[in-house]
C-alpha cells in the first residue's frame, strides 16, 4: 500500500468516527507555538499545496546584531499587524507584518552590560484597553515594555523588570535563573519554567506564576520536594536545601478551558552522575499536570528514574483530541530525546497506550545507584534508532569505516538505559536527539502528529576527579570547567567555545567564572582565590597553587570528559544515515504513517551522498493548506514544504543561514505570510546570520 493511499484511509477512517475540522481560531499567531495547546497549526489555506510553487519572498528584516557563532532560536509572534521577535543578540523588536518595516527595538542591559543569550520567543498581553505588554527574559531578568513603544512598563519590578534569581527558599543569587522559552499567559499570570545549571551548584527548577501587571511571585512549584510534599521521599533527606535541576526548560502548555498547566521537566544536576541525590528523583524528567490558579500537583508521570543520561524532555507537551478506541480523548502527547511518544488523557493521566516496565543493567561507577527499572511505551513505535550496533557503522569511505568500527569496539552499546562508564557508553540517539527544543505538529484535521528527529552517536565516558593533595588553578578548571570545555581548552564549538587564545582580560574571565554567563553557572561560591586562579590558567596557562579549603562542596568524584560526538575522522557521523529524519504519526491509532530522511550536507550532496538527513533543530508548522512547513536542517540552510499528508517535498528554497526556529504563519489584510528566523549557528561550515525572512504569493 502505498504512503499516499495509508494516509488517505487513516483520515477518512478518522472522520468516519467524529473527528472535526476546526472552524474558528488557529488563524493568528499571536502565541509562541502558535497557541496555549502547542501544536504548531494553522487553519489558513491561502498558501496551498497547487500553489505553494509560487511562494517567495515578501520582505527581509535585518537584525543587524550577529557574529560568527551567533544563533536565532526565536519563534515570533504576531499582534495586530506587528511582529515581535528577538535578534541574535536578544535585542527585542517589533516590525511591520506586512512589510517588514521596523516600528521599535530595545537592547536589554544591566548597569551598563549588554545582555545577552538565547531567547526562544516572547509573550504578548493586553488589558483590552489602553495597556499592552512584551515580556521576555536575558539572563536573569524578565522585562516588561510597552508592546505600542518599547519602552520599559515602569510599574513592573524595578523600573521594568524583576530577578529570576528571588524568590527561592535558599540563596541562590550568585547562581543561573533565567529563561530561553517564553512563558504562557493564564488570565493576568505569567506561567514560567526556567533555565538552570546542569552542573553543580545549581538552582531548583520551580515552576513559578508571576503577575503580569507588578511581577509579583503568586506561586511556585517544587520540582524538587520539600518535606511533606508528594516525591520527598525519592531523594535524600536534605536535597531541597541543596540539589538542582529537574527544570521545565521547553516552555508550557495550557489547557486554558480546564486551567491546567502542562510542564516537561529535565534531569536532575549534575547530568551524569547522581551519587548525591540517590532515588529516582522526582520531579526531574517528568511530565507534570498543575492547577494553573495555584500551582496544586494534580498528576505527574516520570519517564527517566534517577537520569544519569541528561534525557531531559526536550520539547513543550502538546494539547489535542483524538479518536482513541472509537471514542473523542482530549489528550496530550510529549516527545523525546531517545525517539518515544508518550500520550496521556489530559485530565486523568492514563496512558492512551501500554507502558512496558523494563529491567536495566546496574552502573558499577563507584558511589552511583542507577534505577533497577524504567518505562517505555510499546507504541508508538520510536521514531529513532534505540541501539547502535557493528553493523551499523558508517560505510561513507572504507577508511571510515575502518576508524568507526576500531573505536566502536572500545565503547559499551547496549541500547537505550545503558549507564555511564569509564570505558565510554555509546548514547544513542544522543544527547540532542531524536526530539529536541523546535518542537512538534499536530494536525486536529488528520490526526497526524509530526516530529523531526537528530540521529547522532554520542560517547559518554565517566573520569574520576582526584581528591585530596595540592589544588592549582589547572585541577580547578579540570574540576569545573573541562567537562564542557575539555582538558586542553579546546570545547566542542559551537555548543561550548573554545577558551584557547581568549581576547578577555584576565579580569573579565574571572567575571564570568565567578558570575555565569548562558547556560554556564556561576562559581563564585568557589571563592575569590579559586576564581582567579582558575581565570589565570584558562588567560596564561599559570597554574599556582591555592589553599584546599576553596574547594566546591559540591564536588563529587566523578565527571565526565566532555560532551563528544561519534565521529569518522573526516567530521561526518560515524553511523550510516539517515543522521535525521522528518516522522508523521496517526495519533488516534499510534501508527507511523511517513517517515523520510531530513537534510544533507552540500558537500557530500555533491559527491552523490544524497538524502542523508543531517542534524536539525527548530520544529514544524502543518497548516489547513495541506502543508507542512519546516527550516530546521543544519548544513544545507533550507527552506522545505513537504504535503502534509504523504511527505513528497513541494517546495524549498536556501535562506541566508540555517533556519533553526519554528516558523510562523499568519495573515495580514487578506495576505497569508509564512517568516522564519535565519540564523544558523549549529554548523562549523555554514554561515551564521541574524536575518528573518518573510513568504508569500505574489
Amino acid at each position: 500500500m502505498s504512503r499516499r493511499l495509508l494516509a488517505f484511509l487513516v483520515i477518512v477512517l478518522a472522520g468516519c468516527v467524529g473527528r472535526s475540522v476546526p472552524t474558528e481560531g488557529y488563524d493568528t499567531w499571536r502565541v509562541y507555538g502558535g497557541g496555549k495547546d502547542n501544536i504548531r497549526y494553522s487553519r489558513l489555506a491561502q498558501i496551498n499545496r497547487d500553489n505553494v510553487k509560487d511562494l517567495q519572498v515578501a520582505w527581509t528584516y535585518d537584525t543587524q546584531d550577529a557574529t560568527e557563532t551567533s544563533q536565532i532560536q526565536c519563534n515570533p509572534i504576531v499582534v495586530d499587524g506587528l511582529l515581535y521577535g528577538v535578534s541574535p543578540q536578544i535585542r527585542i523588536f517589533a516590525v511591520d507584518a506586512a512589510t517588514g518595516e521596523e516600528r521599535w527595538t530595545f537592547t536589554p542591559t544591566l548597569d551598563g552590560r549588554r545582555l545577552t543569550g538565547t531567547q526562544r520567543g516572547v509573550v504578548y498581553w493586553s488589558d483590552g484597553a489602553q495597556d499592552s505588554r512584551i515580556l521576555f527574559s536575558a539572563e536573569h531578568l524578565l522585562f516588561a515594555l510597552d508592546a505600542k513603544t518599547g519602552l520599559p512598563v515602569e510599574s513592573f519590578g524595578q523600573g521594568g523588570s524583576i530577578d529570576l534569581r528571588e524568590g527561592f527558599e535558599r540563596p541562590t543569587e550568585s547562581l543561573n535563573v533565567s529563561s530561553r522559552s517564553p512563558g504562557v499567559l493564564y488570565g493576568d499570570l505569567l506561567l514560567m519554567g526556567s533555565v538552570v545549571s546542569e552542573g553543580l551548584p545549581s538552582a531548583p527548577g520551580d515552576i513559578r506564576a508571576f503577575n503580569v501587571r507588578t511581577g509579583e511571585r503568586v506561586w511556585s512549584f517544587h520540582t524538587i520536594p520539600h518535606p511533606g510534599e508528594p516525591g520527598y521521599e525519592t531523594w535524600p533527606a536534605d536535597s531541597w536545601k541543596v540539589a538542582g535541576g529537574a527544570n521545565a526548560w521547553p516552555g508550557l502548555t495550557l489547557d486554558e478551558e480546564r486551567g491546567l498547566l502542562y510542564a516537561a521537566t529535565g534531569s536532575a544536576a549534575f547530568d551524569f552522575y547522581g551519587a548525591n541525590r540517590h532515588g529516582d528523583n522526582l520531579y526531574a524528567n517528568s511530565l507534570l499536570c498543575l492547577k494553573a490558579e495555584t500551582g496544586e500537583l494534580v498528576w505527574s508521570f516520570q519517564a527517566v528514574k534517577h537520569d544519569v543520561w541528561d534525557r531531559d524532555f526536550p520539547t513543550p507537551p502538546g494539547l489535542m483530541t483524538l479518536i482513541h478506541n472509537g471514542k473523542r480523548v482530549d489528550a496530550v502527547a510529549q516527545s523525546t530525546k531517545s525517539g518515544h511518544i508518550f500520550v496521556f488523557d489530559r485530565v486523568t493521566g492514563e496512558s492512551l497506550f501500554p507502558l512496558e516496565e523494563i529491567e536495566v543493567p546496574a552502573s558499577d561507577i563507584p558511589g552511583e545507584m542507577t534505577a533497577k527499572t524504567q518505562v517505555l511505551p510499546t507504541m508508538p513505535e520510536p521514531f529513532a534508532r534505540q541501539r547502535l550496533t557493528e553493523d551499523m557503522l558508517t560505510d561513507r569511505t572504507p577508511e571510515a569505516h575502518k576508524a568507526a568500527v576500531e573505536r566502536f569496539r572500545k565503547l559499551r552499546s547496549e541500547g537505550q538505559f545503558a549507564p555511564p562508564s569509564r570505558e565510554g557508553t555509546i548514547v544513542f540517539p544522543g544527547f540532542d536527539g531524536a526530539a529536541e527544543w523546535g518542537g512538534q505538529a499536530f494536525d486536529p484535521e488528520t490526526g497526524l502528529y509530526y516530529v523531526n528527529s537528530n540521529e547522532m552517536a554520542w560517547i559518554l565516558r565517566m573520569v574520576e576527579q582526584k581528591q585530596g593533595g595540592s589544588v592549582n588553578g589547572q585541577r580547578l578548571y579540570q574540576r569545573n570547567c573541562a567537562a564542557c570545555h575539555l582538558d586542553d581548552l579546546s570545547g566542542t564549538p559551537p555548543d561550548f567555545p573554545p577558551l584557547q587564545h581568549l581576547t578577555l582580560s584576565q579580569t573579565q574571565i574571572a567575571e564570568i567564572v565567578k558570575k555565569g554567563k548562558g547556560r554556564m553557572p556561576g562559581f563564585g561560591h568557589l571563592g575569590d582565590g579559586a576564581v582567579e586562579s582558575i581565570a589565570r590558567f584558562v588567560k596564561s596557562g599559570v597554574s599556582d597553587p591555592i589553599k584546599a579549603a576553596s574547594l566546591s562542596p559540591y564536588d563529587q568524584a566523578f565527571t565526565t570528559d566532555g560532551y563528544n560526538k561519534f565521529l569518522d575522522p573526516e567530521g561526518y557521523p560515524a553511523i550510516k544515515p539517515p543522521w535525521g529524519t522528518l516522522n508523521a504519526y496517526n495519533l488516534d491509532s499510534g501508527e507511523l504513517v511517513w517517515k523520510i530522511p531530513f537534510g544533507e550536507f552540500p558537500e557530500l550532496a555533491a559527491k552523490g551522498w544524497k538524502n542523508t538527513g543531517t542534524e536539525n533543530y527548530g520544529g514544524p508548522v502543518v497548516t489547513a493548506g495541506g502543508l507542512l512547513f519546516i527550516g530546521a536542517t543544519n548544513h544545507d540552510r533550507k527552506f522545505h514544504v513537504f504535503d502534509k499528508e504523504t511527505g513528497v517535498l513541494l517546495w524549498e528554497t536556501t535562506l541566508p543561514a540555517g533556519g533553526r526556529a519554528t516558523p510562523a504563519v499568519y495573515e495580514v489584510n487578506g495576505k497569508q505570510f509564512v517568516v522564519i528566523a535565519a540564523g544558523g549557528g549549529k554548523s562549523e561550515v555554514a554561515p551564521s546570520g541574524g536575518k528573518y525572512v518573510a513568504f508569500s504569493l505574489p
